[in-house]
């Protein structure tokens, strides 16, 4: 695993196919800050209510500068269901090979039921308009993770 990132980090660039199989880079972003949180799994309970209180705070979150990208190591079919099945609105990527997981330090050993596994870490990095890392939080909660990092960015209005 790689070393986790932290404030003051340069975010390390990627290119990733969404939900539609379109590349989505994200040095293209620059100017925008972003939201980078990689998930374990789409349609799961957890990876669900993450996904689904990300997208009704993504107007609010765009209005305060911010793009919203979910990543998970599905592939792109699989998150197209996710988006139709839970009417998800932020754009979803694919990390196939979890490559851009382990860069961000997102994939490694983590406790699972007691048992120390490998997997997707559920971690959220967000980076300012120079793709600098501002904050990264890692082995978050999915529920009310997204109030909880409202709180923390000082955006107004933190429950949405």
């Amino acid at each position: 695993m790689s070393a986790r990132l932290e404030a003051g980090d340069a975010a390390p660039d990627f290119t990733l196919p969404d939900d539609t199989g379109k590349d989505v880079t994200l040095s293209d972003l620059r100017g925008r800050k972003v939201i980078v949180y990689f998930y374990p799994a789409a349609m799961t309970p957890g990876c669900t209510k993450q996904a689904c209180d990300f997208s009704e705070s993504l107007d609010s979150l765009a209005a305060d500068g911010y793009t919203v990208l979910g990543i998970s190591p599905d592939a792109p079919a699989k998150l197209a269901r996710f988006r139709e099945k839970d009417a998800l609105t932020l754009t979803l990527l694919s990390d196939a090979d979890k490559g851009v997981m382990t860069a961000w330090g997102a994939f490694g050993e983590k406790k699972l039921y007691g048992k120390v596994v490998q997997g997707v870490i559920r971690s959220t990095v967000v980076l300012d308009e120079q793709g600098t890392v501002t904050h990264a939080w890692y082995n978050v909660k999915a529920t009310g993770h997204v109030a909880k990092l409202r709180r923390d960015l000082g955006l107004e209005g933190a429950s949405r």
